[in-house]
């Protein structure tokens, strides 16, 4: 009978705590997660962050007020001089708590080859990621996505990635976390390279974030980097493959015809490789084009995303 009234007890606090939740909230809350979710990658926001039209705090807010996301991806450029301000993580988290707004992943970049084939300059890549794997852990992050760049061969490159991926995954999985390279240039935007290094790798919590863009595998120069791509690696085989190991996708999008389809990518074409790979997880807006302002290049590819997450 005690254990019975303190369920009661408990219950009852429940609902009245749920109670001061904002109805749409709470009924999203208790609503059954469908297979794909969309979330708000914060690159999205380049311009209006670089030029401080907004603030790296501000980003979740806007995500849940002006386009109804409840899940975010962060960018550690904007905030990153904060990876380790507790203070400012825990404003951070309390914002998006407040609003009803998941913390999903933070994208990291400038902080070293993980795949640099000289051992001290990879150990330092590695060092430096830790502080970014804690500061997720403090967001309730589940997820942190980095690079495998580094400067040699494509087999000296992967063999050195692998090394420092295995290091850095072992970090993260004491706080639970999952480390994902995105295809992002050089060696990574070769399909058959990537998911080589990640079975290389062979950890659970290692995998793969397909974006929809940056395949390119040749330029005229001969740089890895830089110069106009002559050769592109076809990025609905690549996304196939790498569905299997995938911890989140990246849906780039950079122009619109008056339909309001993606010209750089068949969007249904995409989605169902996706459904039909049994992924389950996060669809993340990533609009990256100059023709439309920010928020309505955000609106289209949330637009374009509703419609072939639903029929495709």
């Amino acid at each position: 009978m005690v254990a019975t009234r303190r369920q009661f007890l408990k219950s009852a606090a429940a609902l009245a705590a749920a109670s001061t939740v904002a109805p749409a909230l709470l009924a999203e809350a208790l609503a059954p997660k469908p297979a794909l979710e969309i979330s708000l990658a914060q690159w999205s926001f380049h311009k209006a962050l670089f030029s401080k039209q907004m603030s790296n705090l501000d980003f979740p807010v806007v995500a849940r007020q002006k386009f109804g996301i409840g899940a975010v991806e962060y960018v550690n450029q904007f905030f990153k001089d904060k990876a380790q301000d507790q203070a400012y993580l825990r404003e951070l988290l309390q914002r998006c708590r407040d609003h009803g707004v998941k913390n999903h992943l933070i994208m990291i970049d400038g902080e070293g080859d993980l795949g640099a084939p000289a051992g001290p300059e990879r150990a330092k890549a590695v060092e430096n990621h830790y502080k970014w794997v804690d500061a997720a852990h403090a967001l309730g992050c589940r997820t942190i996505r980095v690079n495998a760049f580094g400067k040699g061969s494509a087999s000296e490159v992967q063999q050195a990635a692998v090394e420092g991926l295995s290091r850095l995954a072992e970090y993260a999985q004491k706080a639970n976390l999952n480390v994902i390279v995105e295809n992002h240039g050089s060696y990574t935007s070769n399909g058959e390279w990537l998911l080589a290094t990640i079975k290389k790798v062979n950890r659970r919590n290692v995998g793969i974030l397909p974006d929809f863009g940056n395949f390119c595998i040749r330029r005229a120069t001969g740089d890895l980097y830089q110069g106009e791509c002559v050769e592109e690696y076809d990025k609905y085989k690549a996304v196939k493959a790498w569905l299997p190991v995938a911890k989140g996708v990246s849906a780039k999008a950079l122009n619109f015809d008056a339909a309001g389809n993606c010209v750089e990518t068949d969007y249904e074409r995409m989605f169902k490789i996706i459904k039909a790979s049994g992924f389950k997880g996060y669809v993340g807006i990533e609009y990256e084009g100059d023709k439309l302002g920010e928020e309505e290049g955000i609106r289209k590819t949330k637009a374009l995303l509703d419609k072939v997450m639903k029929v495709s």
